[in-house]
């Protein structure tokens, strides 16, 4: 009976005469082996009767492009169904599901059998029916109404659908849409998505607005549903848009919409179209920047529905099916012109709408300025930028292939091209279980898999459509949902330019830990304001501030200790710096046994070893303090911390500013007389280097009685605006103050010492430790000059206490390697590896020493007279001074440029 039915539909037979064959003047046609449907809205619905209006450029053209690009890409494909060519039948849809239906009968005429018994030529032959198109399988269609429609056709005829936009839960009854497919996710999911963006936002009394027909209505229907299960979100009102709307229709929504005004956030479920009028509305009732807009993956990230509105749109956040661009197709697009892409019917109609141009006498657009020249080229000559379901379109495609080329390896293996059992009759329901089974990885490289009902995954991302700075509008980015939302609410932007979350909230209780702040008048609804920072909820109505030393607990319900914690052995801010400082501790001890094994040897003797023990205790020194600064702090471990903590720089920095003072002297005294400075002794030596540390250790006793040490609990360091990640630091009461004080006396000995260290660079190479002393000072205010900003700069960092820490203790130990390695791991080396170089050398006068220093750059000069420019001069000298002699030992390699 329903195929009788159907017959009414179908065309009637046409007569022989070869100038009637059929046209496909509203459709495109491909040939191939294996025809594919294709429905796409190339036109929006029409008004007052007419079946369809103006044409769609993105979603029309681009779409039914996607899909013939992406057959051409099947064809081309030797691994994909080889031997065998994909055909289409594309149809446009209009945007309208009654005019699909009778478009999409096209695709079952062959199954149905023509009754031509009783219908007789005018000649009495029989007529003769021109052999329909047999469709396998069909791509579309976009609106969720328009698939139920052809969903019910093709059903009955076993042929298999793939949508590649259509989103309505209702599709997921595997029940009565058993043929019906999709590469997007269903509403359910959509819905659920959105469900959670409205709680991160934490907003609880919404209104839901839906465009009549399946997908708006089902959407928010799903909606409705999950807030009423998971509670917590109200629906103030839930409002539908006619599928033919009357004048002044929209304006009417929004001033119900108005009508509970609190309900700010409204929930859309709307076809492009209708959200395009409803912000008009909005624009032309004054109410830019009152509602908060959510909408469906209709709204998506398109721009038509926002041009010319885009303040009215500003904030509004969108949901669309995580996809990416198909860069191939974007090549593809911009290729086509009118003389390559004959085979679109439509092409002709966009080519003047997007260019702005009229074709001839005969184009669509008659009252446009200019004609077209057939040159003009797509993103060059106007705006391009491919639209959002390209990637759909083009994985339908793609999954209908790959169920057709596995079908065919299992039902003609071997065979090149269509076997018998393949080109007689495809069996829907058989293929069908072959497109279920797919799993691919897609044109954008995500995989392509449905589960039994013949949904895709869900995987969203987030938009929010911004106006910048420079009044420039577009989506961005703000997060995804895959099962789960992830929101960049950092990333958000609002008209107002607050950064805080605007408020759609109403009668609900409110959580543990907020306060109820009752709005005036309306006694049934008031805002939640939860009790931030440190406070806890004293009362229903008040929040009050927990004592300093306490946090709220997890449901601010009241006060609890703040945890108090030190620098811990086994953290990783301990471990490194009491690594550097026990190898450096083990270096120096290493170099004070070997020092002490050669005492009496010509390179020990040569470094004054004296004042050489004295800076190795310094270096040392330094090396040990990490461990008083790492241990648990008490009145004990703080006061060494103040003895020991400038101490073992004092150590270091006194002892070289004695030497090269003296080298200074020396080589001063030198030029005005032959006779030997005073306090040039070792007894001098130690004497001068003790008085300056005298003056640290008295400083360190000062300290000691204006403020002893003892130990504090700092709650203000780790006081971050998350109370759970609060902390109490216990530590030694040292103000940044007066660990700089402690500090600054070594500080101004290293400067010092720079200082001399700088006069004395024209002594000759390794004369008494000049230049390596040099050296060790450059490095050592590097690194102290890299100290400062980082141990200061982290004063507000909840992290402080860790790497001030760190910080200072590996500056000490970097100091000491300094000192260490530049000074006496030469010397080391060579009295362990070459003791023939660790002999006395023959004594000269202090005259000479002046002398050779004043002609070391007479060599360097000559250098370059010798054979490879090298000249080696041996200086060994020796000086008696109050019966004590002072060995100096210069082996200096000039090598100059050649």
């Amino acid at each position: 009976m329903f195929l009788a039915c159907l017959s009414a539909f179908l065309p009637c037979p046409i007569p022989t005469d070869p100038q009637a064959a059929p046209e496909y003047a509203h459709s495109i046609r491909l040939d191939g082996d294996i025809i594919l449907g294709g429905l796409f809205p190339v036109h929006s619905r029409g008004d007052r009767g007419t079946p369809c209006g103006e044409l769609k450029k993105e979603k029309g053209i681009h779409r039914l492009e996607a899909m013939m690009f992406a057959i051409d890409l099947i064809n081309k494909d030797p691994e994909l169904l080889p031997n065998i060519t994909l055909g289409a039948r594309i149809l446009d849809t209009c945007s309208r599901d009654t005019y699909a239906l009778e478009q999409s009968l096209t695709f079952v005429q062959a199954l149905i059998e023509k009754d031509g018994s009783d219908v007789r030529c005018a000649n009495g032959d029989p007529p003769i029916f021109t052999k329909p198109d047999k469709i396998v399988g069909v791509i579309g269609a976009a609106a969720s109404s328009v698939s139920i429609m052809v969903a019910n056709i093709l059903r009955l005829f076993k042929i298999p659908q793939i949508s590649y936009a259509s989103t309505a839960p209702e599709l997921s009854d595997n029940t009565r849409y058993d043929f019906f497919s999709r590469v997007v996710p269903p509403d359910s999911y959509q819905a659920q998505a959105m469900m959670d963006i409205v709680t991160a936002m934490e907003w609880n009394y919404v209104s839901t607005l839906a465009s009549e027909g399946n997908y708006g209505e089902s959407g928010v229907e799903a909606f409705v549903q999950i807030s009423r299960e998971t509670g917590g979100v109200c629906i103030a009102q839930s409002l539908k848009i006619p599928r033919e709307p009357k004048p002044g229709e929209f304006d009417k929504i929004i001033r119900r919409l108005l009508e509970t005004s609190n309900a700010r956030a409204i929930i859309m479920f709307a076809n492009e179209d209708d959200i395009r009028r409803v912000l008009d509305a909005a624009k032309r009732n004054n109410q830019t920047g009152h509602f908060l807009w959510v909408g469906s993956d209709s709204w998506g990230s398109k721009i038509s529905p926002v041009i010319g509105q885009e303040r009215v749109a500003e904030g509004a956040i969108t949901i669309l099916p995580k996809r990416a661009s198909v860069d191939a197709f974007d090549r593809y697009f911009r290729s086509r012109s009118l003389s390559n892409n004959r085979r679109n019917v439509w092409f002709a109609e966009f080519w003047e709408e997007n260019f702005n141009c009229k074709l001839g006498m005969h184009g669509k657009r008659p009252g446009s300025p200019k004609k077209c020249t057939g040159l003009e080229k797509v993103g060059r000559d106007s705006s391009y930028e491919q639209e959002g379901k390209v990637q759909f379109v083009m994985d339908a495609v793609y999954a209908m292939a790959h169920a057709l080329h596995r079908m065919h390896r299992e039902l003609c293996y071997g065979y090149p091209g269509l076997c018998p059992r393949m080109a007689n009759n495809i069996d829907g329901k058989e293929l069908l279980s072959y497109i279920r089974a797919v799993n691919f990885n897609g044109s954008a490289g995500t995989p392509v898999v449905f589960n039994e009902n013949g949904d895709a995954p869900g995987r969203y991302d987030i938009f929010q459509y911004q106006i910048t700075n420079r009044s420039t509008a577009e989506y961005r980015v703000i997060g995804s949902w895959t099962n789960k939302l992830h929101l960049k609410v950092e990333a958000m932007h609002w008209r107002t330019g607050d950064p805080s979350l605007p408020a759609s909230v109403c009668s609900i209780p409110c959580r543990a830990g907020e306060r109820k702040k009752v709005v005036k008048g309306v006694p049934c609804c008031w805002h939640c304001e939860r009790c931030e920072g440190y406070h806890y909820q004293a009362s229903e109505f008040t929040c009050e501030l927990c004592p300093y030393e306490m946090r709220p607990d997890t449901n601010r319900t009241g006060c609890v200790p703040i945890p108090i914690i030190k620098l811990e052995w086994h953290s990783p801010w301990a471990i490194i710096p009491v690594f550097i400082s026990m190898l450096g501790i083990i270096a120096t001890s290493f170099v004070i046994v070997t020092f002490v094994r050669y005492n009496d040897t010509p390179i020990v003797r040569a470094s004054g070893r004296e004042m050489s023990y004295v800076l190795l205790t310094g270096i040392f020194l330094c090396y040990a303090i990490t461990f008083l600064m790492i241990a648990a702090p008490d009145v004990g471990v703080c006061s060494l911390r103040r003895i020991f903590l400038g101490l073992g720089m004092c150590f270091s920095y006194a002892a070289l500013l004695t030497k090269t003072n003296r080298i200074h002297r020396i080589f001063e005294q030198g030029k005005k007389s032959v006779t030997a400075p005073r306090f040039i002794s070792p007894a001098s030596q130690l004497v001068i280097t003790f008085s300056l540390i005298s003056v640290q250790l008295l400083g360190v006793f000062v300290w000691f009685a204006v403020d002893p040490p003892h130990t504090v609990v700092d709650y203000g360091e780790q006081r971050t605006q998350d109370p759970s990640a609060a902390r109490g630091v216990l530590k030694c009461d040292i103000s940044d103050l007066s660990l700089i004080c402690s500090l600054g006396y070594s500080i101004l000995l290293m400067v010092t010492c720079t200082v001399y260290a700088i006069k004395t660079r024209g002594v000759p190479e390794t004369f008494n430790e000049a230049k390596p002393i040099g050296f060790t000072m450059y490095t050592t205010c590097i690194i102290w000059l890299a100290f400062i900003p980082i141990f200061f700069g982290t004063s507000q960092s909840a992290e402080r206490m860790y790497i001030q820490t760190t910080t200072l203790t590996i500056s000490l130990s970097l100091s000491a390697s300094v000192s260490l390695g530049m000074l006496y791991m030469p010397k080391v080396y060579i009295i362990l590896f070459h003791p023939e170089q660790n002999v006395p050398k023959r004594k000269r006068s202090f005259k000479a020493i002046v002398t050779a220093a004043t002609m070391s750059g007479k060599l360097t000069q000559k250098g370059g007279d010798r054979p490879n420019g090298e000249v080696k001069t041996e200086l060994c000298e020796s000086m008696e001074t109050n019966s004590d002699f002072i060995y100096t030992c210069l082996n200096a390699e000039v090598k100059a440029d050649v």
